[in-house]
């Protein structure tokens, strides 16, 4: 991860969010890599439309952060407070949001393909028309989550609370993974649909 100065970083961010009210006219958008932001007071600085590739945002209060159509992918969310936090068209591939707060998140349109979730709070969250291709939701909670559209894709659910999931019906289930990496259980099809169906209905 690199050492950046934080008094141009600071800069940059300054630079977006003009970008971001002049649509382009005046400012930079923001395009940085392996950019370490735990010690980044990031209140009042809108991340959306921005390079943030390999980033680490790790144990941060990000409630409510708009990062809406931005590059994240290999970004580092572990232990990050992402509720209500905007990830609509956002680029998370290969992401990790291990034990992340992400209630009432919103991942529509997202592409999650193998983004980690393991042990995550997901309760709420939209993932409407996301990609889940190998996404890891091993031990997370998805409580209430609509999937409505989403595509998955040997995406991983051993462990999950799949209470209340809404949408089933309308996902594109190629195929679920309930095993592991290593010893995977690949349901394809009618067999995952009707498994997650299954997994859904309360106690």
């Amino acid at each position: 991860m690199k050492s950046t100065n934080q008094q141009v970083l600071i800069e940059q961010l300054n630079s977006h969010r003009v970008w971001i009210e002049t649509i382009g006219e005046k400012g930079e958008k923001l395009g940085v890599d392996e950019i370490d932001f735990r010690h980044v007071d990031l209140s009042g600085y809108p991340l959306d439309q921005a390079y943030l590739t390999e980033c680490a945002f790790d144990g941060m209060n990000l409630e409510h952060m708009d990062m809406s159509s931005s590059l994240l992918c290999s970004s580092s969310f572990t232990n990050t407070n992402v509720v209500n936090a905007d990830f609509y068209k956002a680029d998370l591939s290969y992401a990790d949001f291990t034990d992340a707060d992400a209630q009432g998140a919103r991942f529509a349109k997202a592409d999650l393909s193998e983004s980690i979730f393991t042990n995550a709070n997901l309760s709420n969250a939209k993932l409407i028309s996301s990609s889940l291709y190998l996404t890891d939701f091993r031990d997370a909670n998805l409580n209430q989550v609509d999937v409505s559209s989403a595509s998955f894709k040997e995406t991983l659910l051993h462990g999950a609370n799949l209470t209340g999931l809404r949408g089933i019906e309308e996902a594109l289930i190629k195929s679920i993974n309930i095993g592991t990496p290593e010893e995977p259980n690949i349901l394809v099809g009618e067999e995952a649909i009707k498994w997650l169906q299954d997994n859904s209905l309360s106690e």
